[in-house]
Order: structure tokens, then sequence, then C-alpha cells
């Protein structure tokens, strides 16, 4: 009897010391999972400005522009050479700019010692131009993609979309913006790094000579840095010598959402969402973008004065698990803006920006339900070889997408420009009314869509949509497919060789 004592008292021993160890590891994690730079960092490094790309104007009139996907090494901080991916150099890309109308055709070379992409994120073209995961460019191979650029002034951006990789390719450089302009502009700040300025913010973990992608425990959303850069600068302060400043707002990284304002609560004009500019300004105080969306904002500045561009805390209605685990409780110094002690004067925003070519709900002929959990789409794992969805050209459809699980997704689709009527069972906030073409969803949250699906048709070449949180893409949360005229019948795909 005392031996089964003495042994029932050592089980219940070390089930308490059991107990103990993963209580104290829980709230160890716990504790540890929130990051801030809040009122931390310091701003000694100028904003670096992605250079215009060269491009040269062929005998047919068509811009023609040259990409080469390189390795290299980039030194964040002096004196310590980090291994990176770069467009053109060691680390993002160049800006590529083109009118609207205008053919461009893009040379574009990979140095990478695997095969990738280059996705022109928000861009109307040909399917076989898309550089989606059916574009693969094997290294040391050229891919010459070429298009009439058909949509109104908007920031796109571009980056690699190979399946199953995309994460690892976007983290470790590879992006770039692409700027449409579109005949007259209405008067906002346009010089382009002067008062017009790119801000790609990317999140990103420093390791010794690498950039760290590991995704820590519970880290469900991807990969979640511990560090802010804009640009691939690292507390980045930009001087301005302009009362009105424009921001052009990406959001490059692969998995955190941002919550952007000012750390004086300063107002600003959102003039601009992903695919072009609002039809009036919109005032705001914060605005959210999660990866892959854009923002254009326009900023008063006041002379010598000096403000922040920051990320707050997410509030989006997640458990206090869900929340802190993917980045929500998180906040970020971004940008610190600098004014000079004399502003040259800047026209105020106006109060009528540009028409709207967005989709009419009316002019919908059908509707379709996308449902995204477990890493699939109505319950669909990505398969290179089969085409989920076939619209015919000229259509508007109405696309009902639901996050029916229990973390954050967001919804991109390859091509068209979209129109959000209704947003989590109400109509749209402002920064969701202009023309967009990815959207966040929150755990429970569905948004109704309207596309137009303009063409050109393509039994044969598929888009994509899919979440782009890439990890969640990579894992299959994505589907394909075709523009068809109508009455014809989509291809057949082959099985993906790479």
């Amino acid at each position: 009897m005392r031996t089964l004592r003495r042994l029932l008292l050592g089980i219940c021993a070390l089930a308490i010391a059991f107990v103990t160890v993963i209580a104290s590891v829980v709230t160890w994690t716990w504790s540890s999972a929130d990051v801030s730079t809040v009122g931390t960092t310091e701003f000694t490094r100028p904003l670096n400005i992605p250079p215009l790309a060269d491009s040269t104007i062929h005998a047919d009139g068509t811009r023609v522009f040259s990409l080469d996907m390189r390795t290299g090494t980039t030194e964040f901080e002096a004196g310590r050479a980090t291994e990176t991916w770069g467009f053109n150099g060691s680390y993002l890309g160049p800006t590529l700019r083109a009118n609207r109308g205008e053919k461009v055709r893009v040379r574009v070379r990979n140095e990478l010692p695997e095969a990738s992409t280059v996705h022109w994120h928000g861009m109307h073209l040909p399917a076989e131009m898309d550089g989606g995961p059916h574009q693969m460019v094997d290294p040391g191979d050229i891919w010459t993609p070429e298009w009439t650029v058909a949509q109104p002034a908007s920031t796109l951006w571009y980056h690699p979309h190979p399946h199953g990789e995309t994460e690892d390719h976007v983290r470790r450089g590879l992006a770039g913006m692409f700027l449409v302009d579109d005949g007259p502009a209405p008067a906002l700040p346009s010089t382009y790094g002067v008062d017009d300025l790119p801000v790609i913010v990317q999140d990103v973990r420093l390791r010794d000579n690498r950039l760290d992608g590991a995704h820590k425990i519970f880290r469900n959303a991807g990969f979640l840095g511990d560090r802010t850069m804009v640009n691939g600068t690292l507390d980045p302060y930009r001087e301005v010598g302009d009362e009105l400043v424009r921001l052009r707002l990406l959001n490059a990284s692969t998995a955190r959402v941002y919550t952007f304002a000012f750390d004086d609560t300063r107002p600003f004009a959102l003039v601009g969402t992903d695919g072009g500019l609002l039809e009036r300004p919109a005032t705001l105080d914060r605005v959210r973008l999660s990866p892959g969306e854009r923002a254009e904002i326009v900023v008063r500045m006041r002379p010598g004065e000096r403000t922040v561009l920051r990320s707050g805390r997410l509030d989006v209605g997640m458990d206090f698990w869900g929340n802190r685990f993917s980045g929500g409780d998180d906040s970020f110094d971004v940008l610190e803006l600098r004014a000079a002690e004399t502003l040259r004067p800047s026209k105020d925003v106006p109060e009528y920006l540009a028409a709207q070519t967005i989709p009419n709900p009316a002019d919908s002929v059908t509707e379709r339900r996308f449902e995204l959990a477990g890493m699939a789409i109505n319950g669909n794992a990505m398969a290179m070889d089969r085409i989920d969805t076939v619209v015919t050209r000229g259509a508007t459809e109405t696309w009902a997408v639901a996050n029916v699980d229990g973390q954050p997704h967001n919804f991109h689709v390859h091509d068209v420009q979209f129109r959000i009527t209704e947003y989590n069972g109400g109509p749209p906030p402002p920064e969701l009314t202009g023309a967009k073409d990815t959207v966040f969803l929150p755990p429970n949250t569905t948004a109704r869509l309207v596309l137009r699906f303009d063409g050109p048709a393509d039994p044969d070449t598929p888009y994509m949509y899919h979440c782009h949180l890439l990890w969640h893409e990579d894992q299959g949360m994505m589907g394909q497919f075709v523009v068809v005229e109508p009455g014809q019948a989509a291809a057949t795909l082959p099985g993906h060789e790479h």
C-alpha cells in the first residue's frame, strides 16, 4: 500500500511539474509575443528613394524596360552585410512608370539560383503576361512580356509569384513599384521623390548575415518581423520642403497588417486606393493596409516640424490569442518626416479627383461565393492543373468572399479592379470605396465584390485569386480562373513542371 501511495504521489508530483513547465512556457510565449518600436526608433538613416527605371522607346512607340533578378548583399546597418535578392540591384527594384495607352515591354532576366516569376500586381493585362505561377522563368532564362497599359493613374507593384515559394522570394527583397499616369492629373503633389514619395513598408528580422524567415510558434499568419523598413531603409527619415506631401503607401510585407496613422493623430487626405484615385478625397486619421494593398495619402506639413508615420495595434474583433499571435498587438514607428524651416507653398487637395471606372453592381449577371478556411478556398487547395472558375469576357459578376475560420486573411484577384458594395454586413468604409484588387478579411467577415472581366479571353491560361498573406497562398489558399468568349470552354491544363 505504501509503495502504491508513493507511486501515486510521484505521479502527481510529475504531473504538477509538467503542468507548471507548460504554464511557464505558455506565459513566456504570451508575454514575449508582442513587438513595439514606438518611442525607441532614432530615425538615423535618410530614406532611400527607388530610382525611376531606365527605359527606351522603340520605333513603334513601345516603352521597353529591363529587370534582372539578382542575388547580392545589402548593408541595412553599417558594416553588416546581409544576403538579399533584388531587381537590378541587391534589394528591391526600380520604380517603373508608364502612361495609360502606352505599350510596354519588360525584359526579365533570372540570375537567381532558382526559378521565379514577376507578377504585375494590380495590372490589367493578358493572362499569359500576368507573371503568375504558370509563367516561371528558369535560372539564366529571359521572359519578355508586353502589353498595352489600359487603366487609370494608379500605384501598382511587381513581385514574384512562384507556387509554394512566394513568401520566401518576396521576403528576400524582390519587389518594386509600377506607377501608371493618365493624362492631365489633378493638382496633387506629383514630383517623384520630392513631394510624391514611394513608401514600400516591410517587416524584417535580421539574423547574422541573412534575413531571417522563420515562423515563430503560433504565428499562423506567416512570417512576422520585429522591425520595419521603408524602401529598404531601417529607421528612416525624410526631409521634405513642401507644405503638402503625397505618400504612396504599399504594404509589401508577407503577412503583417498595418494600421497607419501619425503620432500626433493629424488628419490626412486619402486620395487613392489600389486601382487609382478616388472620385473625391476622404479625410481620415488612420488607414489599414493588409499585404498587397496600397493607399495614396496627402499630409500637410508645417515649417520646422517633425511627425512620425506609425503603425498601431490592429482592432478587428479577433480573440485575444489570435490577435496577439497574428501581430495585432504590435506597434511600429515607421517613418519620420522632417519639414524644412521654409516650405514651398502647395495647392489645396482638389475637391474632385477623378471619374470612377469601377464596375456597376446593376450590371452583375451572376453571383459566386468563396469561403476561405483551412488554407483552402471552398475546400480546395490550389492545384496547378485545375481551373476553379470560368468567367465570360465582358461579364460583370458579384463575388461574396467570406473568411470562415479563426485567423486573418485577405483576398486578391488578378487582372481586375473591383468595387466593394458591402463589407462586414454594411456599406464599405471610405478607404474601401474606390477601385480595389485586394481586400482584408478578419475572421467571420464577408465582403461583396463586383468585378467586370474585360478580357482578353484566353481559355488556356489562368489568372489567380488568393489570400495575399503569402504563406497562406503558398500552403494552398489560391484558385484559378480563366476568361473565355461566350459559349467557349476552358482548356485542360497540364501539370506544373517546376
